[in-house]
């Protein structure tokens, strides 16, 4: 009995918690959802919000990012991820110096993080590191992303090795060492951007 009980108390202590989606269904429309901080690294003004749309993968409601800003991120405030993944679907609405959407993970705080992004006006799928608010480019993979659609932009990572998927296809595979830590997980977009995120998914690994 003694052992079965060790054993039982040895498999809880490593239990992994269950993945989390987020809709944004339930929260109020027109202003920021609760237990999320919207930002920006750069300079301009971001504006995120919760808005209902008709084409919502799940209605009724969405994340919108309206603003023009240098990068805006809208992050889960009590997600700490070391390893895991984080998985979003957006729709690209507008912008005339950009039409992108993504997600960020290791997020330290708005000018330290890792980026995986699709842009609808270039066609491509691109992974960078945000250092101290400067942005870098580290690979990328050119890919149909069109304007006014839903697609789903997907980030796996283990330790330096992070997987980009975009629309259930493998992007882009990249190693690095700049983020060990655990960090927050969130959305992204970039300058003139109007793009809608919903069904926003994480969970650790």
């Amino acid at each position: 009995m003694k052992l079965a009980v060790l054993v039982f108390t040895s498999v809880v202590s490593v239990a992994v918690a269950p993945d989390e989606t987020v809709t944004f269904d339930n929260a109020p429309t027109g202003q920021t959802p609760a237990g999320w901080t919207a930002t920006k690294t750069g300079s301009g003004t971001a504006k995120w919000t919760v808005e209902k749309d008709d084409s919502a993968p799940s209605k009724p409601n969405v994340l919108k990012q309206s603003g023009v800003a240098t990068y805006p991120v809208c992050y889960r405030d009590d997600t700490n991820l070391r390893d895991g993944f984080v998985e979003v679907k957006f729709k690209p609405i507008s912008g005339k110096e950009d039409q992108a959407g993504g997600v960020v993970w290791r997020l330290k705080d708005a000018n330290n993080y890792y980026i995986a992004r699709a842009n609808a006006l270039e066609d491509n799928v691109t992974i960078y590191h945000t250092i101290n608010g400067r942005r870098t480019e580290k690979k990328r993979t050119n890919m149909k992303v069109a304007s006014n659609v839903w697609h789903t932009i997907r980030v796996d990572f283990a330790g330096n090795h992070f997987t980009v998927t975009c629309d259930g296809k493998k992007a882009i595979e990249w190693d690095d060492d700049t983020f060990k830590d655990a960090g927050k997980v969130g959305v992204w977009t970039k300058a003139d951007s109007v793009t809608l995120f919903d069904d926003f998914s994480y969970g650790a690994k």
